[in-house]
């Protein structure tokens, strides 16, 4: 157990560290605008050479910086969390592996070495997802696994596109514009949505939370889901000679889709799936307008506030003697104040208020799609996410941390010194982490001048969605609950607008009832009498027909015989 103890504080310190490292040094190339391409030659046979190059610039060295903090908060975080399981040493190696087929994918100039991250990454999250091995976490490893591989075959699909290219380095051709580029763009958005859960992709997020609450952590801020918003980033140049509306329609619904259906989900980790969900959807949408850099921006601010919320979130699951309804919670900030301090500053962080880490990307996105040229729907359907964003969180602070007293009676509630450590930096991070990053991603004031009514829009989405969230989670005896009564609408907003059905057994059940009736037909039927059967019928026929006369020539003869003389005598 000693030796555990130490290996996960020893492996979360060296992240730690080396995150530090690499955000300092990413600051100092943003700084004087430096970049790195590093050619590795690890084989050299009968003059072919086989180079591995590794691509470093103020974006990649900064996104793996915070990767490596946030991983190493949450290895902290596992060394008490998973105390008590009987593989925690195969646990943190599966961590560590993805964290480093994270950093591959990033630090990638070139599409194969990008798919060695990104199959690990596939590969790894589906043995981190059925890490619980019961019936429930298999099915949803299937579904990751199986969702994902469409993503990894439209990459291997586009290293085949890229022959057409001088070399495999998109990194040198993203500025370069040719007829059949169309293609390539597409299979790179494909493989980004199947990696991201955008619609019609979104069913295997919120079932990947069967994994282990430290991977949810993970897989949430800043890796797996991030993936393919950070490939598409990448690309974004080449976005800007296509019209991107219909892509950006998907990334909306996506939004708004994961919005609602938060609003109506009683798993608290599905709630926050769901969200990450809606930010992702977010990040996509204000890349497709043509601002990666805002997506960028988002996408990291975004990692320090989400790590954080899971971490407290599995806290007060394990507290809950591993429920995961938020029914069954309650006034839990009387039991455990440090964390729901640190749940309630992500929260405040999520949603966009004031002056906190989500606030400085979510307040200029929303003023850069009020600036963009797309039409009401867009702007509607921006703000109205927006809007649900704080309703769901209101929603689960409520039924978590106040009124609610549905609360088992025994529960073990505890503090751990080293989940509280792991807790403090991701909070600073909440707080600051985006006003630190605002200074060093724009290198000078980007003035935005509206009217005051759109100037104070995301502020009163935001108050009327807080207050939304509260009317429709309120209740008592004597109030008739708005979910109940209108009970259709609430299943369907709730269950992701039936996504999750046409994923699986919707694809499977019609596959299924035709294989039954090829079964009955060829296997039990006419098709196993007559082909299957064949030889053998005929082969016994004539030895029945053989053995009968062998057995009965003398009667057969005489037979014959009177035949013959009858038809003599007519």
């Amino acid at each position: 157990m000693v030796g555990m103890v130490s290996l996960y504080i020893l492996g979360g310190f060296l992240l730690l560290l080396f995150g530090m490292f690499f955000v300092l040094i990413g600051i100092t190339f943003l700084v004087n605008d430096y970049m790195i391409f590093l050619d590795w030659e690890f084989l050299s046979l009968n003059s072919t050479c086989m180079t591995m190059t590794l691509f470093f610039d103020w974006m990649s060295l900064i996104f793996v910086g915070c990767v490596f903090l946030i991983s190493s908060m949450v290895i902290y975080y596992s060394d008490s969390y998973m105390s008590s399981d009987n593989d925690s040493v195969r646990f943190y190696f599966l961590v560590f592996l993805f964290v480093m087929s994270m950093m591959m994918m990033i630090i990638s100039p070139n599409l194969i070495s990008i798919l060695i991250g990104w199959d690990g990454l596939g590969l790894v999250s589906y043995c981190l997802v059925i890490y619980f091995q019961n019936y429930k976490s298999y099915s949803a490893g299937m579904l990751t696994i199986l969702t994902n591989r469409i993503g990894d075959v439209a990459i291997l699909l586009a290293i085949a596109w890229m022959i057409n290219f001088g070399s495999w380095h998109y990194i040198f051709y993203i500025y370069s514009w040719d007829s059949w580029c169309y293609f390539l763009v597409f299979l790179i958005v494909l493989a980004g949505f199947t990696k991201s859960a955008q619609i019609p992709f979104s069913s295997w997020l919120p079932a990947a939370m069967a994994a282990p609450t430290p991977v949810s952590s993970l897989v949430h801020s800043s890796t797996l889901v991030t993936a393919g918003v950070y490939l598409l980033i990448r690309f974004s140049h080449m976005f800007n000679n296509l019209d991107c509306s219909f892509l950006l329609m998907f990334s909306m619904l996506t939004m708004f889709m994961s919005g609602l259906g938060a609003n109506f989900e009683y798993d608290m980790k599905k709630i926050i799936a769901l969200s990450t969900l809606s930010q992702l959807g977010l990040m996509m949408s204000i890349l497709f307008m043509g601002f990666p850099l805002l997506a960028f921006f988002h996408l990291l601010s975004h990692a320090f506030f989400k790590a954080l919320l899971f971490l407290c979130a599995g806290l007060i699951i394990h507290s809950m003697s591993d429920s995961q309804d938020i029914r069954h919670m309650g006034c839990v900030v009387n039991q455990l104040p440090f964390t729901c301090t640190c749940f309630m500053i992500s929260n405040f962080s999520l949603c966009g208020l004031p002056f906190m880490s989500g606030f400085y990307s979510k307040d200029i996105i929303l003023e850069m799609v009020m600036t963009s040229s797309y039409n009401f729907f867009v702007f509607l359907i921006f703000f109205i996410s927006v809007g649900l964003t704080v309703s769901y969180s209101v929603r689960l602070v409520y039924y978590c941390l106040s009124f609610n007293m549905n609360l088992y009676v025994c529960q073990n509630y505890c503090e751990d010194s080293l989940m509280m450590k792991s807790m403090v930096l991701l909070t600073i991070l909440s707080v600051c982490g985006g006003s630190i990053l605002s200074w060093f991603l724009f290198s000078f004031p980007i003035l935005v001048v509206l009217p005051l009514g759109l100037k104070m829009m995301p502020l009163i989405f935001i108050l009327f969605g807080g207050w939304l969230g509260y009317e429709l989670s309120f209740s008592n005896y004597f109030t008739s609950v708005y979910s109940l009564r209108y009970y259709f609408i609430s299943f369907f907003s709730g269950s992701m607008w039936f996504m999750p059905f046409f994923s699986t057994f919707m694809v499977s059940g019609p596959f299924l009832s035709l294989s039954k009736n090829y079964y009955e037909v060829m296997d039990s039927g006419w098709g196993e009498y007559f082909i299957s059967k064949s030889s053998y019928i005929v082969s016994s026929s004539f030895s029945k027909l053989y053995s009968f006369y062998h057995f009965n020539n003398l009667k057969l003869f005489i037979m014959v015989f009177f035949i013959l003389f009858i038809f003599i005598l007519i």
